[in-house]
């Protein structure tokens, strides 16, 4: 009975690892079947990336744009005369500020806040849409303001100046301008998104004269990278699926599950659903079609240049390939197979297992209970011995006894 648990505990283990290799399989084909996955991912690029980057999100679609900066959006600013310090005293008056077509907030100068670093510190604290600085070098200290939104919306004005302080305007708040495939755009923001659909554009330089082209892709690498996955988890099922019919170099044994008509079914199974094709599509009507090969041992060989080949050229029929439709693409064809095989109730492998575990139970309780008549037998064999053992450490008195009497009788 040991010997079996040994032998049912090898099966489950290698029932368990099939399962497992199922599973990340399943994952496998998942991945290939999502119609919102591997194979919808785009990718972009920009001719000039020292003018304008580019990134792509939901909603775009596969396409050539031409973009032409003509200038940044700025971020409006002023600065004021050089003070000796951050802490000099300033005379009292007002300025207006005004940001963009905003109502212009009055600021004061008096005696709570008549040094540079007072000044800043108060300006921040209206939340006026400006952020208020001091900058200090070995000329002296002068007051910045900046403003917190860029572009035309944001541009900075200061009128009314009472204070004394000289106030010079550095740089104009205007917006970016830019040409989308000929079309004008204006923007407050050098982040321009929604003139062409799932796209950012982020600007770097202005450049009238250079011309950008951006260009949204199908992401081969993601689909590359599933397909590749796919394939090892394929191998790695029949890999351990073919360790189990394989017999030793005697050819005296072969795995535990050799025997086994359910893994035979899973095997025959996973290999013809490899096989399967699809007509027309270009040519690409099977996995051997883009560069996927199947060895003797049921194994798949990737040609590395084949794929990337059918990728690069023909995206949309390798797409078409793994996803025509919701029942006949190859991965949905696959996956119907697999959700069967890894179902917790269907399963065949998942009910085999089921079945050794409870034959596993069975036989762990008739081990406990011969061992409980073992036990039982121990006892009854030991009180026996016990009676015999007393009973024949009482023979040498006896013998005395009897030796005794017959030497009485002979002497009377």
């Amino acid at each position: 009975m040991e010997e079996q648990k040994t032998t049912i505990n090898r099966q489950r283990s290698a029932l368990s690892a099939i399962n497992t290799d199922l599973a990340n399989l399943l994952t496998g084909i998942n991945s290939l079947n999502d119609v919102t996955g591997v194979f919808s991912s785009l990718s972009i690029s920009s001719s000039d990336a020292s003018i304008l980057t580019a990134a792509v999100d939901s909603g775009a679609a596969a396409d050539r744009h031409t973009v032409t900066v003509n200038n940044l959006a700025t971020t409006s600013s002023y600065y004021t005369g050089e003070s000796s310090s951050g802490s000099a005293t300033l005379s009292p008056g007002s300025f207006e500020l005004q940001i963009g077509t905003d109502p212009a907030v009055a600021i004061s100068i008096n005696d709570t806040n008549n040094t540079l670093d007072k000044l800043a510190s108060s300006i921040n604290g209206l939340d006026a849409g400006v952020t208020a600085s001091v900058v200090a070098d070995s000329s002296g200290a002068r007051l910045a303001l900046i403003s917190s939104t860029t572009g035309a919306a944001g541009n900075l004005t200061i009128s009314n100046n009472t204070t004394g302080l000289e106030f010079t305007k550095a740089v104009d708040g205007v917006n970016a301008s830019l040409t989308v495939d000929g079309v004008p755009v204006s923007s407050a923001s050098n982040t321009v998104r929604g003139v062409i659909s799932g796209v950012t554009l982020t600007l770097d330089a202005g450049n009238p004269d250079s011309t950008v082209t951006v260009s949204v892709s199908a992401d081969t690498s993601k689909a590359l990278s599933a397909i590749n996955s796919f394939v090892e988890a394929y191998n790695t099922l029949i890999t351990d699926i073919n360790s189990q019919f394989a017999y030793s170099a005697d050819a005296s044994s072969a795995g535990v599950l050799s025997g086994d008509v359910a893994l035979q079914i899973v095997q025959q199974t996973i290999l013809k659903d490899s096989a399967y094709g699809i007509p027309g599509n270009d040519g690409y009507v099977n996995l051997a079609s883009i560069g996927i090969a199947m060895s003797d041992d049921g194994t798949l060989t990737i040609d590395s240049s084949a794929l990337s080949n059918a990728l690069n050229s023909d995206f949309p029929a390798v797409k078409n390939l793994f996803q025509s439709t919701s029942t006949t693409g190859f991965a949905a064809n696959f996956k119907r197979d697999l959700s069967t095989f890894t179902s917790s109730t269907s399963g065949p492998l998942n009910a085999e297992s089921n079945s050794l575990d409870q034959e596993l139970s069975d036989l762990n309780n008739q081990i406990a209970d011969f061992e409980t008549t073992l036990t039982q037998k121990a006892n009854e064999l030991t009180t026996q011995y016990s009676t015999v053992n007393s009973t024949l450490q009482g023979l040498p008195v006896l013998l005395k006894e009897v030796n005794s009497e017959i030497d009485s009788l002979r002497s009377a």
